[in-house]
């Protein structure tokens, strides 16, 4: 198993037969993730100990029996709390992904969650029985069969066709604006004043724009997209200081520390497991 530090253990690995499905095996004694998001449906199970996650404006306590469930982009951060040690799995499935797990469930929409907690214990069990076989890679049959049967459940059981309060149409104009532009000039050196000036913004509006919408001030936003941009290189090169110079962040001790605040592990490692 990878070491992040003396106390901090990781393992990472991805699904050979299943691309955009990525499963995390977590053993913390001291973390504390920043509010991120992901790009994809988060699934995270506690097997012991406990941390304190806050999502949507709330805190809620990570515990055994409690299933966490993340909407893609939705924002999300968490700490060890009273807990001397955090041991979880999780699972990350991308849009693309999701959209084939819903075609074989036999739903139209990959359903919208309205909460972020859980207490399921079938479900959970479920999730926990499939992480382990993907962990195991012994049986791709039954590997699909638990994928497909709990994200059904799941789908059937806690999903909603209901959609969060949208933005004010000029809201979502300007942020999907700026959004485009840091998603074409993330490598280079974007200013906060430039982003805003391009949109009609003071620099203070755009902050607020940011917060009220997607629940992230711009410059986490933009950390966000580096990191996504940091993963799709690892895949393909190990070379950190060549990969942070690509994707905007000032040198490879930046990326790395963004890059293991945010998924818990370090960029090294990632892309070892990717190449795996």
């Amino acid at each position: 198993m990878p070491r992040v530090d003396p106390n901090n253990s990781t393992q990472y690995w991805w699904d050979r037969h299943l691309g955009g499905l990525s499963l995390m095996h977590a053993d913390f004694t001291t973390h504390d993730y920043p509010q991120h998001t992901h790009d994809a449906l988060v699934i995270a199970i506690t097997e012991q100990g406990g941390s304190v996650v806050k999502s949507r404006g709330a805190l809620q306590d990570a515990t055994p029996s409690t299933l966490f469930v993340f909407n893609p982009e939705e924002p999300h951060g968490g700490w060890m709390g009273r807990s001397e040690r955090w041991r979880y799995r999780s699972l990350y499935l991308t849009r693309h992904a999701l959209d084939r797990v819903a075609g074989e469930v036999g739903v139209e929409m990959v359903p919208y969650f309205m909460r972020n907690t859980f207490a399921d214990r079938d479900l959970i069990d479920a999730f926990l029985a499939m992480h382990l076989a993907l962990e195991e890679g012994r049986d791709v049959f039954a590997e699909r069969e638990l994928l497909v049967g709990a994200f059904g459940t799941l789908f059937r059981r806690h999903g909603s066709g209901r959609r969060p309060i949208e933005a004010p149409p000029r809201d979502r104009t300007l942020l999907s604006s700026v959004v485009e532009r840091m998603r074409a000039e993330y490598a280079t050196d974007l200013r906060l004043e430039d982003l805003a000036a391009g949109v009609g913004l003071t620099t203070f509006q755009l902050i607020g724009l940011f917060k009220r919408t997607v629940g992230l001030t711009p410059h986490a936003y933009l950390t966000q997209v580096r990191l996504g941009m940091a993963c799709r290189h690892l895949r393909h090169s190990p070379v950190l200081a060549e990969v942070a110079t690509a994707v905007g962040f000032y040198d490879q001790s930046a990326l790395n520390n963004h890059f293991k605040r945010c998924y818990g592990i370090t960029p090294l490692q990632f892309a070892r497991a990717a190449a795996a």
